[in-house]
């Protein structure tokens, strides 16, 4: 017979193994590989060219908590990535994530999205200003273009930026013109150092397709999928991925599981067309990369 003290004892013994099993269970992102489905699995869907349910997942380090944005480098399978604040440049190579190289470019800043084109990286600023930086033997070569328009100074916010047939595009997060109507973009004209308003995303069709007129786009990251040619933008406040067609018209959505895609600031495609998101540090955790394998190549 157990004592009045004994009992209690193994209750709480009981409870606390209950709450270790449930943490366990809950944590989706402790060891690399591919994530197991769980019981919330079915509540997500998955597209015809990428399992979002699954995606294979990489673990990164502390320094890289406030990664805010990627570009895939083909010719070692590498990632290049920045962070939020700090003026530094990262290197990631996908097979072995712990052997991370850095590089210094200017002073801390509101960095917020990076790719790469004709062997140069542009760095997009909050403000809508684009740094670049080219590497010149061991030294690297900066370069300015702020964000100037025609219009009056107002409120605005960035946070992606996507190459686009040659041009350098950003899109607005959060600008005062936008209000729910619209996301505007403007594309960078390298050799002029100027930028110029693009036809923006229409966020009443985004709003209809997914059947909620409160809906703002507010995005994150963006890319051109080279495989079908089509715009993926991700809202890491919405936890949702939007896909448009080479017209710019919204095809499709996804929403994403919150315990696999935490804080969602970054996105890549390889030429095969594998998609690669980073996930900033949320809470708790590791910051990551996620790798969903192209189904149809």
């Amino acid at each position: 017979m157990f004592s009045k003290i004994s009992y209690i004892r193994l209750c709480i013994g009981l409870y606390l193994l209950a709450v270790i099993f449930s943490a366990c269970n809950n944590d989706l992102s402790s060891k690399n590989g591919l994530i197991p489905k769980d019981a919330e699995a079915s509540k997500f869907k998955d597209s015809e060219f990428y399992n979002f349910s699954q995606p294979y997942l990489i673990n990164l380090p502390p320094t890289l908590d406030e990664i805010s944005g990627i570009a895939y480098y083909a010719k070692d399978t590498s990632v290049f990535a920045i962070i939020d604040e700090d003026a530094l440049l990262y290197k990631i190579p996908l097979n072995d994530a712990a052997n991370i190289q850095q590089w210094a470019f200017g002073k801390p800043g509101d960095y917020e999205d990076i790719v790469l084109k004709d062997s140069v990286f542009y760095i997009l600023v909050s403000n809508g200003g684009i740094r670049s930086l080219q590497f010149n033997g061991k030294d690297i070569k900066t370069g300015k273009y702020d964000f100037v328009t025609g219009e009056k100074k107002s409120k605005n916010e960035f946070e992606s930026m996507y190459v686009d047939s040659g041009d350098i595009i950003i899109l607005c997060k959060d600008c005062d013109a936008d209000k729910k109507i619209k996301t505007s973009r403007f594309a960078l004209n390298i050799a002029a150092s100027q930028y110029h308003e693009m036809a923006p995303l229409n966020n009443g069709a985004v709003a209809n397709l997914i059947e909620d007129k409160k809906v703002k786009l507010r995005a994150s990251a963006a890319a051109i999928n080279p495989v079908t040619n089509e715009l993926y933008v991700i809202s890491a406040v919405n936890k949702t991925i939007y896909i448009f067609d080479s017209e710019l018209n919204p095809k499709e959505f996804f929403e994403l599981n919150p315990k696999i895609y935490k804080q969602p600031e970054g996105l890549a495609f390889t030429p095969e067309g594998d998609l690669i998101i980073s996930n900033e540090v949320y809470l708790e955790g590791n910051p990551n990369l996620l790798v969903l394998k192209n189904k149809k190549k």
